[in-house]
């Protein structure tokens, strides 16, 4: 089992939830973030003065998923659907899981994770 993160721009939320659904991925979990990358946050000019925002608004989004297979194909949804071209399109992490337990059920693992009711 695997966590995928990514940080990704708040703009592209939608687009990449409703991806992710069409996918067979429907569960995430969304937390709105701050940070900043290699840019270094964003230079604002205002009256010729300048100014500089260095943590910027972003959206942690992170999926559990079952199988190295699964790991590859949600990467792809997300580069897919969360990219701009331009700086600060975000990140992906995969990092292993050890277990998964349904709070409701107590089903553990991989049946954990399944989106069969």
């Amino acid at each position: 089992m695997y966590m995928i993160e990514a940080v990704i721009r708040p703009e592209k939320l939608d687009d990449v939830k409703e991806a992710l659904d069409e996918a067979g991925y429907p569960g995430m979990t969304v937390i709105h973030v701050k940070g900043r990358g290699r840019q270094r946050g964003i230079v604002h000019r205002y009256r010729d003065e300048e100014y500089r925002t260095d943590l910027l608004d972003k959206i942690l989004l992170k999926v559990a998923v079952p199988t190295e297979d699964d790991v590859e194909k949600v990467i792809d949804v997300i580069c897919e659907h969360a990219k701009t071209g331009r700086p600060g399109d975000g990140m992906i992490f995969v990092i292993p899981l050890e277990d998964a337990v349904r709070a409701r059920t107590g089903e553990r693992g991989d049946d954990a994770l399944s989106t069969e009711e």
